[in-house]
């Protein structure tokens, strides 16, 4: 599977764009510019979670390109309510966009000729979604999961109990050779993880 990665705005985002279904997970600042510029276009946004990082170019990206958007609904108010980062100091205004689908968990979600299982995983943010790509064992995990660390669970509506059951009940499971795409920092395995994370490794219980 070819798989394009930017990395784009203050927090340093990661979004994934797949050339040969055109979809697109997340969409952080500066992801419009660099699909204009590589000559890509997208069919399908997936968000994996609605903290304004992933979402910054959401909505221009569905007006240039005339994508659908889909989200859990439990991110629905964070994206369609205007000034709602702001009620809790964030002053970042960013614009509106409604799902044109929304997703729950699920063993299969077809996107664009692409099957993904789908795990509802939150903690870090409500309705927190990764998308795993079962045939090559690929894990677009969001902020749930990181090298060496987890998703912060200090923001508004974070649990981190909630978090760390989730990473264990839901993807340790799926094997140790899984490849995991973070929304930041660099690709790791669900393996290295498992065994060394200082979060939720083994020896953490």
């Amino acid at each position: 599977m070819q798989i394009e990665t930017h990395t784009g705005g203050i927090f340093d985002t990661n979004c994934f764009f797949l050339p040969a279904h055109g979809i697109l997970i997340d969409a952080p600042q500066t992801a419009l510019a660099w699909l204009q510029k590589r000559g890509f276009r997208v069919s399908t946004l997936l968000l994996t979670h609605a903290h304004i990082d992933h979402v910054w170019d959401a909505a221009a990206i569905r007006r240039e390109h005339g994508c659908r958007v889909g989200y859990h609904a439990d991110g629905t108010e964070m994206l369609t309510e205007p000034g709602y980062f702001k009620r809790f100091g964030m002053n970042w205004e960013i614009e509106t966009v409604a799902a044109d689908f929304l997703i729950e968990e699920t063993p299969k979600l077809t996107v664009d000729g692409l099957d993904l299982r789908v795990l509802l995983v939150p903690g870090h943010c409500p309705g927190s979604l990764c998308f795993f790509e079962e045939k090559e064992r690929i894990l677009f995990g969001g902020d749930v999961l990181f090298a060496g660390s987890i998703g912060r669970t200090d923001l508004p509506f974070g649990d981190h109990d909630l978090l760390l059951r989730g990473i264990r009940e839901k993807l340790w499971p799926l094997g140790d050779e899984v490849r995991v795409l973070p929304g930041h920092g660099p690709a790791t395995t669900l393996g290295i993880e498992r065994r060394t994370n200082p979060f939720v490794g083994e020896g953490t219980r």
